[in-house]
């Protein structure tokens, strides 16, 4: 299990930012005036020439720690994504996880996974609710995340069982969750350098405004996804 001490309340800048996101908030969002965008469909990427070869990271390498905040009300939507806490990528990916997760047990730390594989519906949905000066915290649906593609990470570290102090709180709206951000605590700081340096590696790309936010480096071969969590069929 893991400790909850540090993952306390969303930050209050969140909620105020994306106020009334999930609970019917998009009329909230856009104060007051709801609009209806055109129908839009899960875009095709003639690029992927892989086929999918999904697995769960829980059975792959139970050593993995979940902690699938989309399964729960506990995200910046306010409300449950997932209909189940279930982390999903592709084959390569698991296994480069894998290795990562033997460098941080060789320093006395683990891996705690937060988010993998994400159906493009989500992704819509999530778009759909963030207010358009945010969205940079969240992929276009138009393109496609690549999260959607099985092929990106989000995580933290755990020691013992308790959840590392990071620059900011996971799936925070602001310039604290930088990988530029130097104002954080020291050992904060350290701590997701760290993490960086296991994490490429391994064969992982870092995204600049995200310090939990990992793209494996061939996420360009795997095909975006809108198949369900909870129907995926897992190796």
């Amino acid at each position: 299990m893991i400790d909850h001490r540090l993952h306390g309340a969303l930050p209050l800048s969140r909620r105020a930012m994306l106020y009334g996101i999930g609970a019917g908030g998009l009329t909230a969002v856009l104060g007051g005036c709801a609009t209806r965008a055109p129908a839009l469909r899960m875009p095709s990427d003639p690029a992927a020439n892989a086929a999918p070869d999904l697995v769960d990271l829980a059975r792959f390498d139970p050593r993995l720690r979940l902690d699938i905040r989309y399964a729960t009300p506990a995200n910046f939507m306010g409300r449950v994504l997932y209909p189940l806490p279930r982390a999903v990528t592709q084959r390569p990916v698991a296994e480069a996880l894998s290795r990562v997760q033997t460098r941080a047990e060789a320093a006395g730390y683990g891996l705690l996974i937060f988010d993998a594989y994400r159906p493009w519906r989500i992704t819509k949905m999530m778009w759909d609710a963030t207010p358009p000066a945010k969205r940079e915290f969240v992929a276009d649906p138009a393109s496609g995340s690549r999260h959607n593609r099985g092929c990106s990470i989000d995580l933290s570290l755990h020691r013992g069982g308790i959840e590392v102090e990071m620059p900011s709180p996971y799936d925070d709206f602001t310039p604290a969750a930088y990988r530029s951000n130097t104002a954080a605590p020291a050992e904060a700081l350290a701590a997701s350098r760290m993490l960086e340096d296991w994490m490429v590696a391994e064969g992982f790309v870092p995204l600049a405004n995200e310090w939990w936010h990992y793209d494996w480096a061939e996420w360009r071969r795997y095909p975006i996804m809108d198949v369900p969590l909870e129907a995926v069929t897992a190796g």
